[in-house]
C-alpha cells in the first residue's frame, strides 16, 4: 500500500484505521468478487464491523457512539472501500440515515433510533429519490396525510441503497402538496410498518454487494412522533444532511481510487512487454504520477473539510445537550452560513478523481484490466456511482457556484453599507 500524507490523526483515529484496514484485508477481500458477482449483501462483514465497534464511530457517546464525527466515519468508509466500494457503502448508508436524526431529532427520537445504529444492531437507509424526482428533490410526490396520531404515507421511492436489508429509514414526503418545496417533511419509518413494502430490486453496473430497492408506501401508518424537525422542514433536513454526508461519498471515492491504484502498481511491476516491466515505461510512470496526485489532493481536501465540520458538529452536539435545542439550531447559531460549498467541493473533487483514476488504472493494466476476474475493472464500475448519488457532479457545481455568488454579493452589500 502506498505511503500517504500524514493528516495528524489522533491515536484513536489511527486505531480506527488499523481496525478497519484489518477487516478490509482479512475479511472483505476474500469475498468481494463473490458478493459483486452474486449481488450478495455481506452480513458477515457487518458482524465484523459490529464486533470491532466501528458502526457508531461518528455518533455521540450519549447515544452509544464513539464520540467522533465525520473524520472517524470517513476513515472507516475509505479503508473498506479500498478493497470494495460496494461493501463500504453499508457503513455510509447507515450514517446517511442517522445524520438527519442527529441534526433534527428530539432527545426522545435520538435515544430511540441512534443506539441500535451505533451498535450495528440495526442498519439504516435514506430515501428521497422518486421515479420523477431525482436531482430535483423538491418535486416529491409521495404524500403524508395526518390523521389523528398517525401520518398515512402514500407513494413510491426508488434507488434506495441498502434498501431491503435496512431496519430504519429516513424518508421525505409532502405534508402539503400545495406549498411545493415548503410542504415537504421528513420522517423516520421502520421496517415492518404496515403499508411499507419493497418493490423492484435494481440490477446495477457497480456497488453490487449493496442492494438498491424500490420502496412502496400504501397507506403506511407512521406515528406522528416519527416526524423530524416539524412539518414543512423536510427541505432543510435534506440540505443539512447532504452538507454533512457528502464527504462520506468522497471517502468512498478516495478509497476506490486508492485501491485501484494499489492493485495496478502491483500488476505493472510484474507485467513485461518488449523485454521489460511496463512500470519502467515513462508513459505508465506519468499516469501513475497523475493518479497518485489526484488521490492525495482529494484526500487532503476531504480531511481538511472534515476537521472544520467536526469542530462545529461536536460543539453543537454539546450545546444541544445543555440547551435542549435541536443540534441543527445550535449549528446555525455557531455557523450561520451553510457549509455547502466545501461539502460539494469534496464530493466533486473526490468522485471525479475516482472515475479518472480507475479509468486510467484499467488502461495501464491493458486487456487484463478489462476482465472480470481481475479486480481493477470492478473499481471502475464502483467509482461511477460516486459521481451520481447524493447529487451529481453537475449539481455540485451548481451549488458551489451559487454559494460563491452569494458570498460575493454579501461582500458587495457590506462594502456599500460601509460606504466603501
Amino acid at each position: 500500500m502506498l505511503q500517504t500524507l500524514d493528516h495528524e490523526f489522533t491515536e484513536e483515529q489511527k486505531e480506527i484505521v488499523k481496525l478497519a484496514r484489518e477487516i478490509a484485508l482479512k475479511k472483505v477481500k476474500p469475498i468481494r468478487m463473490e458478493c459483486d458477482e452474486e449481488e450478495r449483501f455481506p452480513w458477515e462483514i457487518v458482524a465484523e464491523l459490529k464486533k470491532a465497534d466501528l458502526c457508531g464511530v461518528y455518533l455521540p457517546t450519549q447515544y452509544g457512539g464513539f464520540g467522533g464525527a465525520n473524520t472517524e466515519l470517513c476513515l472507516v468508509i475509505e479503508e473498506i472501500s479500498k478493497v470494495c466500494g460496494g461493501i463500504g457503502l453499508s457503513v455510509a448508508t447507515s450514517a446517511l440515515c442517522a445524520i438527519p436524526i442527529v441534526l433534527f431529532g428530539t432527545e426522545e427520537q435520538k435515544k430511540r433510533w441512534l443506539p441500535p445504529l451505533a451498535a450495528g444492531d440495526k442498519l439504516g437507509a435514506f430515501t428521497i429519490t422518486e421515479p420523477e424526482s431525482g436531482s430535483d428533490a423538491t418535486s416529491t410526490r409521495t404524500t403524508a396525510k395526518l390523521e389523528g396520531d398517525y401520518y398515512l404515507i402514500n407513494g413510491t421511492k426508488n434507488f434506495c441503497s441498502s434498501g431491503e436489508v435496512s431496519d430504519i429509514y429516513t424518508l421525505f414526503a409532502s405534508t402539503n402538496p400545495t406549498k411545493g418545496a415548503r410542504g415537504i417533511s421528513a420522517f423516520v419509518v421502520e421496517k415492518g410498518t404496515p403499508g411499507f413494502t419493497f418493490g423492484k430490486k435494481e440490477m446495477k453496473m457497480g456497488i453490487r454487494a449493496n442492494p438498491t430497492y424500490e420502496l412502496v408506501f400504501n397507506n403506511c401508518k407512521v406515528p406522528k412522533g416519527n416526524l423530524l424537525g416539524g412539518e414543512g422542514r423536510g427541505l432543510f433536513v435534506a440540505q443539512a444532511t447532504f452538507d454533512f454526508s457528502r464527504p462520506g461519498v468522497g471517502a468512498q471515492a478516495v478509497g476506490i481510487a486508492q485501491g485501484a491504484l494499489d492493485e495496478t502498481i502491483q500488476y505493472v511491476k510484474m507485467r513485461k512487454q518488449f523485454g521489460q516491466t511496463i512500470i519502467s515505461f515513462q508513459a505508465i510512470q506519468h499516469m501513475i504520477a497523475d493518479c497518485a496526485t489526484k488521490i492525495e489532493t482529494s484526500r487532503s481536501l476531504l480531511y481538511a473539510v472534515n476537521r472544520v465540520m467536526d469542530k462545529a458538529m461536536k460543539e453543537a452536539v454539546a450545546r444541544s445537550a445543555q440547551s435542549g435545542k435541536l443540534v441543527y439550531e445550535e449549528l446555525r447559531a455557531l455557523k450561520p452560513d451553510r457549509i455547502t460549498k466545501y461539502s460539494g467541493m469534496v464530493k466533486l473533487a473526490c468522485s471525479e478523481a475516482a472515475m479518472q483514476v480507475t479509468t486510467d488504472c484499467v488502461q495501464m493494466c491493458g486487456g487484463i484490466g478489462y476482465m472480470r476476474d481481475f479486480p481493477v475493472e470492478k473499481y471502475m464500475r464502483d467509482a461511477k456511482i460516486t459521481q451520481i448519488y447524493e447529487g451529481t457532479s453537475q449539481i455540485q457545481k451548481n451549488e458551489i457556484a451559487m454559494m460563491i455568488i452569494k458570498e460575493y454579493a454579501s461582500k458587495e452589500r457590506a462594502k456599500e453599507a460601509a460606504g466603501v
